[in-house]
């Protein structure tokens, strides 16, 4: 059906879109060019209508183009290594003006409200401070960077906080340290860490490309992380394109649901990848590659793998290949994007209806995201239907993940014959069960 008004279809289109954002946080990165290019004032338009549709913003914004221009104008030519500049005294106060006009710019924005405004009748609240702390990058190969930095961490309570709020968080390439130093910092990074920290649903990176493309010049609409991460290697490593590859690849691995790459110069990007069914850029994510299955014998490296670090520390018996062999049947893992991230075992002993929870173990990058509970769970899954009325483990390290799930201390008395003859007195580990009710 044709109609006078498109935007009314795109309209109704858009619906599930809004309500799945409502009340979700996005992290979005402009870059310096886009302001110093004219497109600040759409790009703060479609800021304001994401905050009125209830989304969470925190907005980091970039100012090398900037930068570069004040410079130039004064006659500094910046030292250069390792893809970044050397933020020496004159250089870093440069780079505080800069940024302290900018963030103003954006802010007085954000505030317009007159009569025939995209904004008339909003208020907004931005907010910034010292939100992200950094560290100096130091000496490296002989050159001492001075007050160029690295992000240390991010204030991610106070900002949630201030989120809830209401307010929009306004971040620049600016950090903070516990001396009270000042360093700058690389936009893209910052952006990272903010989505990491507060554990955002988007990170959406704006910079010059349109996304990423394959050798033929086709989009490449959605990649794994493993995926993306090869075109690093066709990119100098200062470029745009690959700071914003290794900031969408890292939060995809550290727990951000999505992260987009969209160019500025498309007036329609932001809100074109975010409420239509195809999006318009290149989104990297690596969720639906995530699956708990059982393990198979082509897993045995990737086991192996896992678990060494933990049996070189004492955490867990070390297993050969062999056994795992053998025992492969018991297993289950969490295969992420071709890797095996986390494993459980359950040996069962049948005539004594209980079964051992064994070899729980979750790689060090993936912790903290519940997957030890999800194994447990299906691990007693199993068992009960098995017709098993109890598990046990034993552990030397980590006896409190068991009390806090359900587990109880026992005595070696408890556990089945044959688990009572192999017990290691020399480990002294202790003994836990757990019944299935």
């Amino acid at each position: 059906m044709d109609t006078r008004f498109p935007f009314v279809d795109w309209f109704r289109n858009s619906s599930p879109y809004i309500n799945a954002h409502r009340g979700r946080t996005f992290v979005i990165l402009i870059e310096g060019e886009a302001m110093a290019r004219g497109r600040g004032e759409q790009l703060i338009q479609d800021l304001a209508l994401l905050h009125t549709l209830g989304v969470h913003l925190v907005v980091v914004f970039g100012i090398r183009p900037q930068v570069r221009q004040a410079l130039d104008e004064a006659g500094i030519v910046p030292e250069r290594h390792q893809g970044r500049w050397v933020a020496d005294p004159p250089i870093m106060d440069v780079v505080e003006r800069i940024a302290a006009e900018q963030r103003m710019w954006l802010e007085a924005r954000l505030s317009l409200g007159l009569p025939n405004t995209p904004l008339h009748g909003m208020e907004l609240t931005a907010i910034s401070g010292n939100l992200v702390m950094a560290k100096p990058l130091g000496v490296r190969e002989g050159v001492d960077f001075h007050h160029s930095g690295e992000v240390r961490r991010v204030r991610s309570r106070v900002i949630q906080g201030l989120l809830e709020k209401g307010s929009l968080v306004v971040l620049p390439p600016l950090g903070f340290s516990s001396t009270g130093e000042v360093f700058d910092l690389d936009a893209a990074e910052v952006a990272q860490h903010a989505a990491v920290a507060l554990s955002a649903d988007k990170l959406i990176l704006l910079g010059e490309a349109s996304g990423l493309f394959d050798q033929s010049g086709q989009m490449q609409r959605q990649l794994t992380p493993a995926e993306a991460e090869p075109l690093l290697s066709q990119a100098e490593t200062a470029d745009e394109t690959a700071r914003h590859l290794r900031a969408a690849c890292a939060a995809a691995r550290h727990g951000v649901g999505r992260t987009h790459l969209l160019s500025w110069h498309d007036h329609d990007a932001l809100l074109g990848e975010l409420f239509t069914r195809d999006g318009v850029g290149t989104m990297i994510t690596q969720h639906r590659y995530e699956q708990l299955r059982p393990a198979e014998l082509g897993d045995i490296g990737g086991l192996l793998e896992l678990l060494d670090p933990l049996e070189r520390c004492g955490m867990l018996v070390p297993r050969s290949r062999e056994r795992l062999e053998h025992e492969i049947d018991d297993y289950l893992v969490i295969e992420r994007d071709g890797m095996i991230i986390g494993c459980a075992a359950l040996h069962a002993f049948a005539d004594a209806e209980m079964a051992e929870l064994a070899c729980v173990a979750v790689h060090d990058d993936y912790r903290g995201g519940a997957r030890g509970e999800l194994l447990l769970a299906e691990i007693e899954r199993r068992a009960r239907r098995l017709g098993l009325s109890a598990l046990f483990a034993l552990t030397t390290h980590t006896a409190h993940w068991f009390f806090e799930h359900g587990f109880g201390l026992a005595d070696i008395a408890d556990l089945p014959p044959l688990k009572r003859d192999t017990y290691s007195y020399a480990r002294k580990s202790k003994i836990l069960v757990k019944p299935l009710g």
